[in-house]
Formats: C-alpha cells, sequence, structure tokens
C-alpha cells in the first residue's frame, strides 16, 4: 500500500477519550460508474468522496455536518472499470463549528492486488445543529501515529491559508493586470486564437428527492458531478478530444440548494497554458419564485485543469485562446493568478524534505568546493521563462518551476557602481542591516579572499525557533569585461558549529548575487534562491500572495547600496 495512506484501524480512541474518527469506503468500478473510455468518471470519484468525508465530520461532531468547501485536488492515476477503489477520510483536526476532514484515495489491480495513490483531498465541514443548539465541537487530542500528528499540525497551516485565498488572490490580480499594462505579461495572444466565447456551456438540472442529502439539501457530491459534467464539455469543445481531469481548484459553497430547485450550470473555458486548460464553472440556484423573476442565487464556483492525453504516441497542441468581452480577460488573468496559487499551496503544504543538502566544509577540497558553489548559482541564472510576478521601477520579483524544483529571482537596479554593491554584498556580516531575516551573522572561518565560511542565525517564523544556517560564501570578480561580479552561497557542515538546541538548523542549496555593470555609476544586481525545506518559510507568504516581505527586503537592499560612503574595505 502506499506509504502515504493512512492505516485503517476503525474508530481509534486516544486517552481524553475523544476518537481519532475514520471511515472506509470500497467500490468495484463498474461500467455504470465509467465513462465511454471505460474510465471512472471524475464526477462519480468526488462524489464517492464526500460522501465518505460528511460520515468522518458528522460521526466527529454528533450532528448533521455540509460541506463548507473542498482543497484543491491533484489526480496521479487514471481508475478502470475491473479495479477497486478504497477512500478513505479522517478528521484531521477540529476547530469551534468546523472541522478538516482528509481524504486518501487507491486504486487496486484485482490481478497483481497492486495499490497506487489516486488523489489526496481535505475538505471544511461545518457542524449544523438543530434549532438555537450552539456548537463547539470537540478537539482531537491525537496520540496516534506521526503521520496523524503532523496531518493534526498542518492542518491549521491549511486553514490559515483558506482564510488568506481570497485576499492573495486579489492582491495577485491587481499584480498581474498592473504587469500586463506594462507589457510585461501575455495579453492577448498575437497570433490567431480561439474565442474562449465559443466554449461556452449552460446546462440545468433539476434537483429531485434523489439528488438530496439526508438533511435534505442538494447532497454536495452531486452538485460537484454535475460541476464536472459541464467542465469537460466546455475543455472538450476546444481540444477537440476526450480530455482527462487532471485537477480542481478549491470547492468553495456559498450557499445552500434544496429539493426543487433548478440549478443552472454555466462553464467556459478561461485560459490555456503549454499542456492544460482551466474551465470555470459557476453555479446559481432559483426556487420557483426566483425562477419567474429572474433572480439566481449563487451557490458555487470552481476552476477545474484538464489534459490532453498523447495520441499515437504524440503530444497534442492545444490552440491558444483569447477573450472579447472585461469579463473574458478578468477569466483569462484570473487563470494565471490561480496557476501561481496552486504552485505555493503545493509547495507550502506537500513539500517533502529533501534530504540532506549540505557538503562537509574541508579545505583540502576548497577549489572544487567553491568552482561547484559558483557553478550552481550561474545555472540557475542561466535559466529561461522566468514568470515575472512584482515588477516596479527599482526591482522585479520572477518565479521559476521546474519538476518541483522552484527557484526566486529578484532583479534591483541600483544607482552605484558595480564593485561597491559587490563590496557591500560579498561581507555577509552587514547583511543583518538591510535584511530583517538576519539576526546576526558570525564570520567562523576564512579559507582566503574568495571563500568565506559563515554562521548565520535567522528570525523567527509563525512563533516557532529561530533558523540556523552554516554558509560557505564563494565571491569572484568578472575575469574579463561584460561578466558579473559573483557572490554565490550554499549550506556547509563543519564540526566547529554544531546544531543549537534553541535553532533549528536550515539548509539552502543555492543563494547568492551576480552584480552587473550596467554603466559608470549604475548597476543591476539579480537575487537567485533555490528554495528548500529551510527557507520555504521565509518566502511562502510572496509565493502565495499574502506578503510582500521580499519586496520589502529588495528595496531596502537597494537603499542600502546607494548609500554614498563605502563602508566595507575589500
Amino acid at each position: 500500500m502506499d506509504q502515504n495512506c493512512p492505516p485503517t484501524d476503525g474508530h481509534r480512541k486516544n486517552r481524553s477519550g475523544f476518537g481519532s474518527v475514520e471511515v472506509q469506503m470500497c467500490q468495484s468500478i463498474l461500467p455504470c460508474h465509467a465513462n465511454h473510455q471505460g474510465e471512472l468518471g471524475a464526477g462519480q470519484l468526488l462524489k464517492w468522496m464526500d460522501t465518505t468525508a460528511c460520515l468522518a465530520a458528522e460521526r466527529h461532531a454528533g450532528m448533521a455536518c455540509v460541506t463548507a468547501s473542498m482543497d484543491d485536488i491533484q489526480f496521479e492515476e487514471t481508475v478502470r472499470v475491473g479495479q477497486v477503489i478504497s477512500i478513505k477520510s479522517r478528521v484531521n483536526r477540529a476547530f469551534n463549528t468546523s472541522m478538516e476532514v482528509g481524504i486518501y484515495v487507491t486504486v487496486q489491480e484485482v490481478l497483481s492486488g497492486v495499490m497506487k495513490r489516486v488523489c489526496v483531498a481535505f475538505s471544511t465541514f461545518v457542524a449544523k445543529p438543530t434549532g438555537t443548539q450552539k456548537v463547539s465541537l470537540k478537539p482531537l487530542d491525537v496520540q496516534g501515529s506521526v503521520e496523524e500528528m503532523l496531518e493534526h499540525s498542518l492542518a491549521s497551516e491549511r486553514r490559515r491559508l483558506r482564510l488568506y485565498n481570497e485576499e492573495a488572490f486579489n492582491n495577485l490580480m491587481k499584480d498581474y493586470y498592473n504587469l500586463q499594462d506594462k507589457g510585461l505579461y501575455r495579453g492577448k495572444p498575437v497570433t490567431p486564437a480561439v474565442s474562449t466565447e465559443l466554449t461556452r456551456v449552460e446546462s440545468i438540472e433539476l434537483v429531485l428527492p434523489p439528488h438530496a442529502n439526508h438533511h435534505g439539501n442538494t447532497f454536495g457530491g452531486q452538485i460537484m458531478a454535475w460541476m464536472e459534467n459541464v467542465a469537460t464539455v466546455a475543455a472538450s469543445r476546444l481540444c477537440g478530444y476526450y480530455p482527462s481531469l487532471g485537477a480542481v481548484d478549491m470547492f468553495r459553497f456559498r450557499g445552500p440548494s434544496f429539493v426543487g430547485d433548478r440549478l443552472v450550470f454555466k462553464a467556459m473555458v478561461n485560459n490555456t497554458f503549454q499542456n492544460s486548460v482551466e474551465v470555470g464553472v459557476r453555479v446559481e440556484a432559483y426556487n420557483c419564485e426566483e425562477w419567474n423573476e429572474g433572480k439566481p442565487r449563487h451557490i458555487n464556483s470552481a476552476s477545474m485543469m484538464y489534459y490532453i492525453p498523447e495520441r499515437d504516441g504524440e503530444r497534442c497542441m492545444l490552440p491558444d485562446v483569447t477573450y472579447t468581452t472585461l469579463d473574458g480577460e478578468r477569466r483569462f488573468i484570473g487563470a494565471i493568478v490561480r496557476k501561481r496559487i496552486r504552485m505555493a499551496r503545493k509547495h507550502i503544504l506537500y513539500s517533502r524534505d529533501e534530504g540532506p543538502v549540505s557538503v562537509p566544509w574541508d579545505r583540502s577540497n576548497q577549489v572544487y568546493l567553491g568552482y561547484n558553489n559558483v557553478a550552481a548559482l550561474t545555472v540557475i541564472a542561466g535559466k529561461r521563462d522566468w514568470e515575472p510576478n512584482n515588477i516596479t521601477d527599482k526591482m522585479g520579483l520572477y518565479v521559476h518551476e521546474e519538476a518541483d524544483k522552484l527557484c526566486l529571482k529578484v532583479e534591483m537596479q541600483a544607482k552605484t557602481t558595480a564593485f561597491h554593491a559587490f563590496s557591500m554584498l560579498a561581507d555577509l556580516q552587514l547583511r543583518p542591516q538591510w535584511d530583517k531575516n538576519y539576526l546576526s551573522c558570525e564570520e567562523v572561518e576564512k579559507a582566503d579572499e574568495e571563500e568565506t565560511i559563515y554562521h548565520v542565525k535567522c528570525a523567527t517564523v509563525n512563533g516557532g525557533k529561530c533558523r540556523d544556517f552554516v554558509y560557505l560564501l564563494s565571491k569572484r570578480q568578472p575575469c574579463k569585461d561584460g561578466d558579473p561580479y559573483v557572490v554565490a552561497l550554499r549550506s556547509v557542515t563543519l564540526a566547529a558549529v554544531p546544531p543549537e538546541e534553541n535553532c533549528i538548523r536550515s539548509e539552502a542549496k543555492c543563494i547568492g548575487f551576480l552584480i552587473q555593470e550596467t554603466s559608470v555609476s549604475t548597476c543591476k544586481v539579480s537575487y537567485y534562491n533555490q528554495v528548500t525545506s529551510g527557507i520555504l518559510p521565509y518566502v511562502e507568504g510572496n509565493l502565495a500572495g499574502w506578503s510582500r516581505s521580499m519586496e520589502e527586503t529588495a528595496m531596502s537592499c537597494i537603499t542600502y547600496l546607494e548609500r554614498d560612503v563605502l563602508t566595507t574595505p575589500f
């Protein structure tokens, strides 16, 4: 069984008597569950997932619960007729009136017995008491496996991201409109493109008793299934082929609907990327009176990502799309923003410990270590297709993602000589004067004029312990005109600087500056950072859109570099 799937041992009791609640559903995939290609319909899977999650939530709450939202879902495996699917739902953490339920889906090939993970999702359920009864959910005193305790801890972090989601989306939308106005991000394609209006789909469903849950409201899983249906039609209109649902952005239920309501589903392609297409779906509900008056209730919206499978061993190319209305432009840019937020949430919530990053420091191997330090920075700087995220007259922030590797770049324009900037940035002991994340920086060992070992202590993040790093700093002056000045850093291990009890020893793989002369009195300073688990807490706010800390630090750096007096001898 996949190591990421929780063990099943029923309703576990912890010391306080409040059980760690888990519910499991097993289904043999029959033709009635599948689409025309013999694959389990994503809508059917979403219904089963919502059902098991609701049962787990209600078992813990002891009362009726309704789905408030379901986080991003990434589908990793295709499920086919004849296979067996297992869905396990477990309450990870209870808050005051809501709780997070983790949903783990695996598929088993009957003949071989091999199990693979299909997806992991996290739903938020809200308790709905009868009458005027007040809700105060009993907490989970987790005393189970390491995985359960980890998920219990991460649940609060995921909740924080959900609460920030709307604010982050609005902030990033402003940034991307600004980039588009400056011509720094793609707007309408120049080449011939398909209008997103041609992909518009509208469908209506009458909510009947079989569509209602055991509380009389329209079953959330049923609404998800109907949404997936219209989204698939919209995607297929653009692709001219049968697309596969690869991911779903956060479902958010804005209000209930009931038996007798008319549900209108509206879907349209928002944007296309290299090998995927995003479809937006909106759900409106009407009762009889609202139907006659034309006054809908907006009850749900979601975005779904579709992928086109290869045909005859060749990847199908998606056409560019364009928009013809202001709403189409909003959808077009919104898709870009959601792609950015999905990337951020993936790295914040699902990144795994990359293992040891530091290399042992050895004077006898100094030349090799220094070379690799500088070479790694040069490789990152040479990457193409950096995505701009925020650009002003003096600085620009860019992101580059390749597989699970995430890199950040900050470009700064400074009114000072390149040598002056190099001198200031090459002495790491000056860093606390302009970077508030640096609490202290101590020179541990100076190998020569180009290689120095530093012990850096950084500020606490989210109320935890401070973090410390042991860096090898390698600095290089230009070999010829046109070459940049280089300041490269990476983590090393050194017996003289063991981990401290009051700090979290963290590691960085590749960080540094390239300083390029642009005129006699100006230079461009480019900062690069290959994000590791130790660095992530300091940049996650920028990635997700709720913080401008990197922009603030960049402006502080520029101000510091533009001081008239050179305070650091070289």
